[in-house]
């Protein structure tokens, strides 16, 4: 704000010494006189009296020439005022005239300080109201990025009278609450799954100390009946399969699912859906020399969540733009039994075909990622999100391209 403060300060110095020059400028040009004009008003006087004559000329057109006389002898030349004489048709005439009229400052001045005052006071009031209602507000709203990052999610944005931030309170206070939410739900099920390993890890000894018991039995040899050991030996197999059902029910817990997959089913166009990835697209890929191609297509109604849609296609592209090799990058769409289907495709794959049926589990990334960083979840975030729209996604490997399609309900 102190830097606005010293460039109002400044535009401020500029208008008022432009004003004060502009006021000596007009006074000057009123106290010089410019060439001589009473000249002019001579020659079309002379001009006048060649034509109509001499009855017809009103000195009160004209600022210069103050009295026109005929040769009436010797006091034809006798005035106390400035004259030149002149022949019309054989008759000597003499126009007295004076060289400069008295300049009326006012008349000019006053309007144009007048407009001048107007104009700085206009954009005076407008850099002052875009200091109090944009820029003032915009400040206080600085602090908000830093807050959010040092996790301090609780407290909300304060909203304003400002329509010009209305939008991007609403979106900073919503991406609050759904910080402080998905910490929440972090938190419950780090809680859920330490008191689902402490609880199993319990229940596993129970089992495992009865092994224990059975196995030293046998060893030092109290259990002589062959009947008995069977017997032995098969309570030994119930326990371990217990204990396997324990840690089944601990491999399950360390491999359910960590991320949110909430979808708010809708209809959305397949135009403003593609439209959002182009755009989001297009500069990301000049900037590599690449080209995303949209191949044409009939616009139509989809089923899903279409903020979720978009996360699937952007997760896909970002795959592509990371393994291929920028030569072919292009979305198609199709329709088969009532869903559409859009397809993105990319030259430059490098995944061995055997991988391919692994490509959508968690955690993992095939054998040609070894120098590009990634987590292995994109396109298993998009399987379960498509899943829960009731839509597929599948892929395939021809021609040296990746083919991935998702597959949406046509509404």
């Amino acid at each position: 704000m102190k830097t606005l403060n010293r460039i109002l300060g400044t535009a401020l110095a500029v208008m008022l010494l432009f004003t004060i020059f502009t006021n000596i400028h007009l006074i000057r040009s009123f106290q010089t006189d410019n060439g001589r004009p009473y000249r002019v008003e001579i020659s079309r006087i002379v001009q006048h009296i060649e034509k109509y004559g001499d009855s017809s000329v009103d000195l009160s057109d004209y600022s210069y020439i103050t009295n026109i006389q005929k040769y009436n002898g010797d006091s034809f030349y006798t005035t106390d005022s400035d004259y030149t004489i002149r022949e019309i048709h054989g008759v000597l005439y003499r126009f007295d005239y004076m060289t400069e009229t008295k300049p009326d400052y006012c008349q000019l001045l006053i309007p144009v300080n007048l407009l001048t005052g107007i104009l700085i006071l206009l954009f005076l009031s407008v850099m002052i109201w875009i200091r109090q209602k944009i820029l003032l507000p915009f400040t206080q709203l600085t602090e908000i990025p830093y807050e959010l990052a040092k996790g301090n999610l609780t407290v909300p944005v304060r909203e304003n009278k400002n329509h010009f931030f209305g939008r991007f309170l609403w979106g900073i206070d919503l991406l609050r609450e759904n910080m402080e939410a998905q910490k929440q739900r972090e938190l419950a099920l780090q809680k859920e799954k330490k008191t689902l390993l402490l609880s199993l890890s319990h229940d596993i000894k129970t089992p495992l100390s009865a092994i224990k018991l059975y196995s030293k039995a046998l060893s030092r040899g109290l259990y002589p009946d062959p009947g008995k050991q069977l017997e032995i030996t098969e309570n030994i197999n119930a326990k371990a399969d217990e204990i396997e059902s324990f840690v089944a029910q601990i491999i399950h817990a360390s491999r359910e699912d960590f991320l949110d997959f909430h979808v708010e089913m809708g209809e959305f166009y397949l135009s403003a859906l593609l439209k959002q990835i182009s755009d989001y697209y297009r500069e990301k890929l000049s900037l590599i020399r690449a080209e995303l191609a949209v191949m044409e297509y009939s616009d139509c109604l989809l089923k899903g969540d279409p903020d979720r849609s978009v996360e699937v296609l952007q997760n896909i592209l970002e795959n592509a733009v990371k393994y291929g090799d920028g030569k072919i990058l292009e979305i198609s769409v199709g329709k088969e039994e009532g869903c559409i289907l859009i397809t993105v495709r990319n030259s430059g794959c490098s995944l061995p075909p055997e991988e391919l049926p692994h490509i959508f589990g968690s955690f993992w990334q095939g054998s040609n990622a070894d120098t590009t960083k990634g987590s292995g979840l994109g396109l298993y975030i998009c399987r379960q999100l498509m899943h829960r729209m009731n839509g597929e996604i599948f892929a395939e490997i021809k021609d040296h391209c990746m083919i991935v399609t998702v597959v949406f309900g046509q509404a």
